[in-house]
């Protein structure tokens, strides 16, 4: 019987062969997009699960109320650690201070390297449950021990044996290699980390460490901890919540402190906290991805089913006959239902075909290492539910439908569609084109936010900045180092400062006048040199900039706008900002510069003079009449005068900010590929039903025709009902759009409005490409010949 139904199967299959095309075509394109989607999902949904232990593993955070708001923060005092050893040691099995990442330059012979690194104390590698190719994960025990990653051993040492030689760590520091360990995934947190180092080398390294390891005020450190087997990190996390502020004083406990365990597996999908609540984080785009695939597979199925009932006036007779022959309706059902797995399973093969092809360009896009789980058994268990999912979902309605015929009128020649038999096919029609256009809206909204994001101002010209790493050799060598590069004409300015594409100090202790006694604040406090000003080109609001002739203006602030309006100055220019012991006067305010997410409001921020030795940046405004590669070739030749033994390494500011848009590119771009695709699958089924009516209409169109109907005539008759079916889609589309692009859009404090142009031009998009898709039909059908239609008559 399965043989008999699958010979069948297989004949009808060919004997129509551009409904089969057309069917196995639209469900394996929708089949590919939810396995691409599916594999995107499950690598992130599986996010640090490398770590055995990862269900138990947390890093120590902290709430704190700061310029009246409760902001959060994974930095912590280094006494934070050995606090929670000392009174909640049984709670824990590991608790490792951590510095934070960094790329150390790694030195064997004349073989100079950077890579990803991080200090770790000592449990760090059980805790993360390396897997170790060499040595043991007691590889941190000694203060001048490195252990490395598989990838770094081999950039060092090619295939010889690393263990026990030594690499010169940063110029200034000998260490043995005691691990080598295997390249952690990269759906990890620590895909990055490529080298660890022990703890007490940090501090051995940093000696301004050790005098601020006693305050718990200053955060500088991060803690993860692994809670006991048993452990509950919950209650744990409750437990903890008072262990800053009891070792505060009366002063700093105004910021209200809260510390808090936040775990491992939510490092990855629920990472984003505004005002002291956890809003979530990468979870809505695993979410809207999944949602996206469900539609498009949902989309792909309603081809089948519209196609297939599309065809039940051709397939009414071989009903009536089976039925008459003694077929029972249920026998029928199978029948249908087997011809549905076998396209269905003719189109996972010819998806898994597009998704080797098309995986290399997904994961490009998605930023992943993603691979086709070939020897996975869970792979081949879901695909094998998934299979059956979409042929149940794509056959039910027809095989349901289909045995529902009756034979005695079949076989009469009496059987006809009753006028609403098309309706469900008209709902299904309406469904698709509701989420076509759902999903162009969500492109459109998408690009505009990035775009209104991108085009906002950033406070000082970044064009032509170029940043590097202040060495060493450099802070002594500062001034002569800019001064040649000036005269070379390689650079118009230069200046010492902290990043300018990131926080990288914030202070606290600031009073002012009028200022609320019991309002603790937290502002980035930024070290530059002189010419820092005219190198970014920053805007002067009011006051003036800094002045080498002014000694006065090593105690002298200049803020930014946000700041000035933060402390209720209208005229702050003169007012004094004491932090602690120490009275700075405003001498400047300059409009805000963005140094963290475009998307949400710049925080109030104090510019100081400060000594090279506090700044961590060069910034370089290059020379606009002069070609920026012979600048940059300048600049290094320069560089290597002063600093021979460090790879010359620099970015432009402009390609370091644009990066803060990846996240939000990155999803844009999936989100309209999958958008196209979805339009695409809703073209194919629009395409199969116009030739499905032009071809029951052959004979009415003939007689138009003869009656003197035009082809534009017969083009406004077969394309009406389309039209508006996918009018009626964009009606329904439009609020449902409206409403969830709205509350996606409260996640970011800089968005756009959405205007009604976007609805209007998504809906004539879509009316657009149902007019070209059914005309192509609907044209061909009245510029046919009426004899051959009328030659029966």
């Amino acid at each position: 019987m399965i043989k008999n139904y699958l010979n069948a199967t297989w004949r009808n299959l060919i004997k129509s062969k551009g409904y089969s095309a057309l069917n196995i075509g639209g469900l394996a394109v929708g089949m590919a997009v939810v396995m691409l989607i599916g594999l995107w999902v499950y690598d992130e949904l599986t996010f640090n699960t490398y770590h055995k232990n990862y269900d138990h593993i947390a890093q120590v955070m902290q709430h704190a109320n700061f310029n009246g708001k409760v902001t959060t923060q994974n930095a912590n005092p280094a006494l934070m650690g050995p606090e929670l050893r000392t009174k909640y040691g049984s709670d824990f099995k590991y608790v490792v201070q951590a510095s934070w990442y960094y790329s150390p330059l790694l030195t064997v012979g004349d073989k100079h390297i950077t890579q990803g690194g991080i200090y770790f104390e000592q449990d760090a590698p059980e805790m993360l449950t390396l897997q170790m190719l060499k040595g043991t994960r007691a590889g941190l025990h000694s203060p001048h021990s490195i252990m490395l990653a598989a990838s770094a051993a081999e950039a060092l040492f090619g295939k010889e044996d690393p263990m026990g030689k030594t690499i010169t760590l940063d110029r200034s520091q000998e260490v043995k290699v005691t691990g080598v360990y295997e390249d952690l995934p990269n759906n990890t947190t620590f895909s990055n980390v490529k080298v660890i180092l022990p703890w007490t080398l940090w501090l051995i390294q940093n000696p301004w460490a050790k005098e601020m390891i006693q305050p718990w005020g200053s955060n500088f450190t991060q803690t993860f901890v692994q809670v006991v087997e048993k452990g509950d990190l919950e209650n744990i996390s409750a437990k903890i919540r008072n262990v800053k502020s009891d070792n505060l004083g009366d002063e700093e406990k105004n910021a209200e402190w809260s510390v808090f365990l936040h775990p491992m597996r939510k490092w990855n999908l629920y990472d984003e906290f505004r005002n002291g609540i956890n809003t979530g984080g990468g979870i809505q785009y695993v979410r809207l991805f999944g949602l996206i695939g469900s539609f498009v597979l949902l989309l792909a199925c309603i081809n089948f089913m519209n196609l297939a009932t599309a065809r039940s006036e051709k397939r009414a007779r071989e009903v009536g006959i089976r039925k008459a022959v003694g077929s029972h309706r249920f026998q029928l059902i199978v029948r249908f239902f087997a011809e549905s797995y076998v396209t269905v399973l003719l189109a996972f093969v010819l998806s898994l075909l597009l998704v080797v092809v098309f995986l290399p360009s997904f994961n490009e896009l998605a930023d992943k290492k993603i691979g086709l789980p070939w020897f996975n058994s869970v792979f081949w268990g879901s695909s094998l539910i998934f299979i059956f999912i979409t042929g149940l979902l794509a056959g039910s309605y027809p095989a349901l439908y289909l045995s529902s015929f009756q034979p005695l009128q079949v076989l009469k020649g009496t059987f006809r569609l009753g006028r609403f038999a098309s309706i469900p096919r008209q709902g299904l029609v309406v469904v698709q084109f509701t989420v076509s256009v759902i999903l162009i809206i969500g492109t459109i909204v998408v690009y505009q936010q990035i775009q209104h994001a991108k085009n906002r101002p950033v406070g000082y010209t970044q064009k032509g900045l170029v940043n590097l790493l202040f060495q060493d050799e450099l802070r002594s060598h500062f001034d002569a180092f800019r001064t040649e590069l000036i005269r070379l004409g390689a650079v118009e300015e230069m200046a010492g400062c902290v990043p300018l594409t990131g926080v990288w100090n914030t202070n606290g202790g600031f009073d002012w006048e009028g200022k609320d006694p019991n309002l603790a604040t937290d502002f980035p406090n930024n070290s530059v040199s002189h010419d820092f000003g005219k190198t970014v080109q920053w805007k002067v609001m009011a006051g003036r900039d800094f002045s080498r002739d002014l000694p006065s203006d090593s105690m002298a602030f200049i803020i930014n706008e946000s700041a000035a309006k933060f402390m209720g100055f209208k005229d702050p220019i003169g007012k004094i900002i004491r932090q602690r012991s120490e009275y700075y006067t405003i001498i400047g305010v300059v409009s805000d510069m963005l140094q963290e997410s475009p998307f949400f409001p710049a925080r109030p921020t104090l510019y100081h003079l400060d000594s090279y030795d506090d700044m961590v940046n060069i910034v370089l405004k290059l020379n606009p009449k002069q070609n920026a590669k012979q600048s940059i070739q300048t600049i290094e030749k320069v560089w290597k005068k002063y600093v021979d033994d460090v790879p010359f390494d620099y970015s432009f500011v402009d390609e370091v900010f644009g990066a803060k848009f990846k996240t939000e590119e990155r999803i844009g771009k999936l989100s309209s590929y999958f958008a196209v695709l979805a339009v695409f699958i809703s073209c194919l089924g629009l395409f199969g039903m116009a030739s499905f009516v032009a071809e029951r209409r052959t004979k009415e169109i003939g007689i138009r025709k003869v009656l003197g109907a035009t082809v534009a005539n017969l083009l406004m008759l077969l394309s009406k009902e389309f039209v508006l079916l996918v009018t009626i889609s964009c009606i329904i589309a439009v609020p449902i759009a409206w409403y969830y692009l709205g509350q996606w859009l409260t996640n970011y404090d800089y968005r756009i409005e959405i205007s009604w142009v976007v609805f209007v031009v998504a809906s004539v998009l879509a009316l657009t490409i149902t007019v070209f898709t059914v005309g192509f039909q609907a044209v061909k059908a009245a510029t046919a010949n009426p004899v051959n239609s009328l030659k029966d008559e």
